[in-house]
């Protein structure tokens, strides 16, 4: 791997790690909101993105880099009162790991390449499950819909 490809891919693998506190955060809203009924499968994605947090973090270590650190809070894209606007703020943070995870499959080769494609057909499933529909490329349709919009919500100021 060239020094270019190395820091595309530490780029690539931060932006990730931006994402997985940024969905850390937002799922531990989801859970404060969502129904009974949901409450599992909210449980199993919070884990689930702060296990790829984890793995990240150690990634960009071996890259010789220092992982970013989460905000101590974040920006969410719309008000979150009830179950009905958890299930929604779910779907979304999803698809805007999905979307760091389709860059990251583009700047990383070998075993970094195949992490991130599984960590964005696990997004996209899980976005499915919360939505109830799917998009055709999933991490690809929703850049291209916001092209100027911030793969993660913004840090709160």
């Amino acid at each position: 791997m060239s020094d270019e490809d190395e820091k595309r891919a530490l780029t690539a693998l931060q932006a990730a790690l931006a994402a997985e506190h940024a969905a850390v955060y937002g799922y531990g809203v989801v859970g404060g909101r969502i129904r009974e009924g949901r409450r599992t499968e909210a449980r199993s994605a919070y884990d689930a993105h702060r296990a790829r947090r984890d793995l990240l973090a150690r990634e960009v270590r071996d890259l010789g880099g220092t992982p970013v650190a989460a905000a101590a809070g974040y920006a969410l894209p719309f008000p979150v009162p009830d179950s009905e606007a958890a299930v929604r703020l779910a779907a979304e943070l999803e698809d805007r790991v999905a979307g760091v995870y389709s860059d990251l499959v583009r700047a990383a080769v070998d075993e970094r390449r195949a992490m991130a494609a599984e960590a964005l057909r696990e997004a996209a499933v899980r976005a499915v499950r919360w939505r109830g529909e799917s998009v055709a490329f999933p991490g690809l349709a929703e850049r291209a819909a916001t092209a100027t919009a911030t793969a993660t919500p913004e840090p709160a100021a």
